[in-house]
């Protein structure tokens, strides 16, 4: 079992910066590739960001690339999302989520992740 935790989130001007960070407990953290979805209102779930186990890969939603990085420190069980240059479609709920990484892959969709934390709403204005 794994319990996530996000926090980071608020209102921020178009162009401004969010730092996003999930806590996580559980002793599998170690073991779980983490990532990043957020949902609008009316929409669907859809995925931002995600890294492997180890930190070694990582992947982007062509949407964020450039503007958001994801990382983690697992000696502190935290997974990141550094959000720069945001837009007001940025505006969403965010979740992190995590799943038990079997091999090289990562898992791109939400289906494939066991773990869900409850969200931090980030609000972009323009």
């Amino acid at each position: 079992q794994v319990q996530l935790v996000e926090s980071g989130g608020g209102l921020v001007q178009a162009g401004g910066s969010l730092y996003l960070s999930c806590a996580a407990s559980g002793r599998t953290f170690r073991s779980c590739a983490m990532g990043w979805f957020r949902q609008a209102p009316g929409k669907e779930r859809e995925f931002v960001a995600s890294i492997s186990w180890s930190g070694t890969s990582t992947y982007y939603a062509d949407s964020v690339k450039g503007r958001f990085t994801i990382s983690r420190d697992n000696a502190k069980n935290t997974v990141y999302l550094q959000m720069n240059s945001l837009r007001p479609e940025d505006t969403s709920v965010y979740y992190c989520a995590a799943h038990l990484q079997k091999g090289p892959r990562i898992g791109l969709g939400a289906n494939e992740y066991d773990y869900w934390g409850q969200g931090t709403q980030v609000t972009v204005s323009s």
